[in-house]
């Protein structure tokens, strides 16, 4: 058995704003403030997704300046938002990272981050490298309150990824500890369905 599961998912904009008032109309619930992330250059707002599950509409902060380097998650080459990465979230960050070494894949170096909610509470975790792409990322919040406890819902009602060679990304994913599903395509996409009051929404 593995201890992780899906943490968040990460839909990424070159306009936060515009993203966020997409979302709202399109699901009907209004992303929650979430915060900026200092010296990346970015901000985020959220939607839980049901249980300790969000979605994490992520672009950068006008209050900011530019960050050194690029933003995370190739937010500076969009041209509109997309569904781009996934989180996995473990308790036991350290033990995952190392079973996957074990089974011949490396999830990269721990570092932390942390940022400030809009009511002054400090929420920081650990994580591996944010990456794109259907291998995901490992987070651990560690003491800190998941913060999908605090946001309004809408119920995630499927997940999958398409790449033009599962077989191979199952093999990766396994390596990893997690379960994802993955069809063929002839690109690489993440796909998620969410259960909006006004019918299904899909974010690609």
């Amino acid at each position: 058995m593995t201890d992780l599961a899906l943490d968040h998912l990460v839909y990424a904009a070159p306009d936060l704003k515009a993203a966020v008032s997409d979302i709202a109309a399109r699901t009907g619930v209004t992303p929650v403030e979430g915060g900026p992330h200092p010296g990346l250059g970015t901000r985020n707002q959220l939607l839980g997704l049901g249980g300790n599950a969000y979605l994490e509409i992520i672009g950068p902060d006008p209050d900011q300046p530019d960050p050194e380097g690029p933003r995370p998650f190739g937010i500076d080459d969009l041209a509109a938002p997309a569904l781009v990465a996934w989180a996995a979230g473990t308790t036991e960050l350290e033990a995952s990272i190392e079973r996957a070494r074990a089974a011949g894949r490396d999830p990269g170096p721990v570092s932390g981050m942390s940022r400030l909610r809009p009511d002054g509470e400090l929420l920081s975790w650990r994580l591996t490298p944010p990456r794109t792409g259907v291998l995901p990322f490992l987070i651990d919040w560690g003491e800190t309150p998941h913060p999908a406890g605090a946001l309004p819902v809408v119920p995630l009602r499927s997940f999958e990824a398409v790449h033009p060679d599962p077989d191979a990304v199952r093999g990766e994913l396994a390596s990893l500890g997690v379960e994802l599903t993955v069809r063929r395509g002839p690109g690489v996409a993440l796909i998620a369905r969410l259960d909006g009051p006004v019918g299904t929404v899909t974010l690609d």
